[in-house]
Order: structure tokens, then C-alpha cells, then sequence
């Protein structure tokens, strides 16, 4: 049986930039599912990848809003080529540095379209 753990990730107030989270991989681990949402009305874009693709899993998409988390699973991975398949989990290398990247304003208009209180929520599996 896989073991299975989260990383948790929550900044508190009304983004100011962009959001950066690098982690190195420490043993080879399934990205399941991963859940994003912000506290007000204001969509942010999430990308996630590696320190070489930046969407090489997960290509910017909206989080939640108003509280509503967002899901994203093996329908909305992608593989290395970019494309969706009806069920695909990256499968992360022992060492691969891991890049999360939120957009604070991914519709546009600068601070005064800044998500606010965001939280990540990824699943791992181990192997």
C-alpha cells in the first residue's frame, strides 16, 4: 500500500505578487490531487511543475473563490507533452525540484483583483 501525505500551503491577507513555492522531491512520489481556493471573489492561476517546466503538471488554472476550493486530479494533469488524459497522476523523480506558482491577479487588473487568504492543499503518494 502507498503511503499517502499532504503539503499544506496558506498565506494569509490579499496577495501582493505572485507566489513562488519550490520543494525538493525526497524519494519518488504520484501527485494525486490538489485542492486551491481563496477567501474572496478574486480567481488566482495556479501552475504547477518543475524547476525545468514550470506547467509540466499542472498548466495555470483558476483556484477557488468566496471560500469554494477548487479540485484537480488525473483528469486535469498533464503529461510532459502538455496534453490531459481521462486519468493521469505525475509521477515526481527522488530530487526533482518542484515549482508551485500562484498568480495573484490571473484575470488581470492588478491589485485590486489580488486573491486573498490562499490555501493548497497537494496529495502525495509515495512511489
Amino acid at each position: 500500500m502507498n503511503q499517502i501525505f499532504q503539503q499544506c500551503y496558506h498565506v494569509s491577507g490579499t496577495l501582493g505578487a505572485d507566489m513562488a513555492i519550490t520543494f525538493t522531491a525526497p524519494f519518488d512520489m504520484t501527485l494525486l490531487h490538489v485542492s486551491a481556493v481563496g477567501s474572496n471573489d478574486k480567481a488566482a492561476g495556479l501552475t504547477i511543475g518543475d524547476s525545468d517546466d514550470a506547467d509540466e503538471y499542472l498548466t495555470k488554472s483558476n483556484i477557488g473563490v468566496s471560500g469554494t476550493p477548487v479540485e484537480f486530479d488525473g483528469n486535469d494533469f498533464v503529461d510532459t507533452s502538455g496534453n490531459t488524459h481521462g486519468r493521469y497522476y505525475p509521477r515526481i523523480v527522488d530530487g526533482t525540484v518542484v515549482a508551485i506558482s500562484v498568480d495573484y491577479n490571473y484575470n488581470g487588473g492588478g491589485a485590486a483583483s489580488a486573491s486573498a487568504d490562499v490555501t493548497l492543499v497537494l496529495t502525495f503518494a509515495k512511489g
